[in-house]
């Protein structure tokens, strides 16, 4: 029964993720890439960057305990794990998201690498949580494109999709190493995507409020994102 009814959220989930782009996606992607067309090719490098080897160092680091993959037992209790981890990283990422805006600019900026950590570790636990070697390159990679799917157009989703449906499957087509990962792309659909989110929690007396409430949503959308994805991955094996 449970698994039925995971099934076809599931399914609804990866019809709305296969959606062709609306008009307003379209236009709001067209004026953000004009705008990265005026900002200059060494602010981009920078970024990206910045981005890449935050990234790396979190999520193929060595420096963080990775959790022990969970084996024999069901679906549901699976899920009943996951969902308390994305409850505690949802917290955990409002909390620090409330100090860090309550901190003006300085501290908002600060806010990046330390939100970007709690989302990775999050990712990390879930992985776990539904039985993978998250010491795994392999794991490790599709945690990324987790991270990509969750923050990303309609445009780029539509493509990333495919990649998490065919996972497991011999004909997906990967990187083979981490420098292979096409970075340039992944930051600048991540920026575009917290840009609205974020740039409000830089100001002075509303920068708490803010920097709460976008944190928990964003947390909860990457860690649904997440339990979505490993449920693809969890019936692809079945059929």
């Amino acid at each position: 029964m449970y698994e039925e009814l995971a099934f076809t959220e599931m399914s609804a989930w990866l019809a709305k993720n296969h959606q062709r782009p609306s008009l307003i996606n379209l236009i709001t992607k067209g004026t953000q890439k004009t705008i990265n067309q005026i900002i200059p090719e060494k602010v981009h490098q920078a970024i990206t960057f910045a981005i890449e080897n935050m990234i790396k160092g979190v999520l193929f680091g060595t420096k963080y305990i990775t959790p022990k993959p969970l084996e024999g037992i069901s679906l549901q209790s699976r899920e009943l794990k996951v969902r308390k981890i994305i409850k505690f990283y949802k917290n955990t990422a409002s909390a620090e998201g409330a100090i860090t805006g309550a901190g003006g600019i300085l501290m908002g900026i600060a806010d990046f690498p330390a939100f970007l950590t709690i989302k990775m570790k999050m990712l990390f636990e879930i992985s776990a949580a539904y039985g993978k070697d998250v010491k795994n390159f392999r794991e490790r990679l599709f945690m990324l494109y987790v991270f990509k799917l969750a923050f990303s157009s309609q445009e780029s989703r539509n493509d990333t999709i495919k990649i998490i449906e065919d996972w497991d499957q011999e004909i997906v087509n990967i990187p083979q190493s981490v420098e292979d990962f096409d970075w340039r792309a992944f930051q600048l659909e991540y920026r575009d995507y917290m840009d609205l989110a974020k740039l409000a929690q830089l100001i002075p007396i509303i920068g708490a409020g803010v920097g709460a409430v976008a944190n928990y949503q964003l947390s909860g959308k990457l860690g649904d994102t997440a339990l979505q994805s490993y449920r693809v991955r969890h019936f692809r094996w079945d059929l």
